[in-house]
């Protein structure tokens, strides 16, 4: 059986894994391939993921180039960038899609912060929530008899501990990312 803590642990590992993909998709102004991830093109009728049927390459800090494997899929990619939350507007001269990442407007910059906030309050939540889940168990185990009271005290004050440093890497993210977005 593996342990209550080391199960915590890998459940907050994955919470801070999510919010940094999470935080990927955040458009700073800078071109970044990771801005494009959660773009799917029409395909022969599937969703597929834009890296899979397209090349995304960076030759400039704000200018983004995708060049499709299937020069038909052209006009698709074109409407899947268009119609994604990203506020993009490509252009393509039939071969390559162009896109120029316009700088953010201050009030643009406020606003993700404001998203990347929110997005770390539901990594925290869900650090707390997996330390509750622990505690439970920690408790069911101690009911059962597998575990002492002492054993119990032990793992819980660990538990804390453990809770305590991931929600402290959300931050030291959070902190991280708003810089990113924050500077010109």
């Amino acid at each position: 059986m593996q342990s209550v803590i080391t199960l915590s642990e890998e459940r907050m590992k994955k919470t801070i894994t999510s919010l940094k993909e999470g935080f990927a998709a955040l458009r700073t102004g800078r071109a970044s391939v990771s801005l494009f991830d959660k773009i799917r093109v029409e395909y022969y009728g599937d969703k597929s993921p834009l890296n899979q049927v397209a090349n995304i390459s960076i030759p400039e800090a704000r200018l983004v180039v995708i060049q499709p494997f299937d020069k038909g899929l052209i006009g698709e990619i074109e409407k899947a960038v268009r119609s994604s939350e990203l506020s993009l507007n490509p252009s393509n001269d039939g071969k390559v899609i162009r896109i120029a990442i316009p700088p953010l407007t201050e009030e643009r910059r406020k606003e993700l912060v404001k998203v990347a906030k929110n997005q770390a309050e539901q990594s925290r939540v869900a650090v707390r929530n997996i330390r509750r889940d622990g505690n439970e168990e920690l408790k069911k185990l101690l009911k059962e008899g597998t575990i002492t009271e002492d054993q119990e005290s032990k793992n819980t004050l660990d538990l804390q501990k453990l809770t305590d440093s991931y929600i402290s890497k959300v931050n030291q993210i959070l902190e991280e990312k708003n810089k990113e977005i924050m500077e010109v």
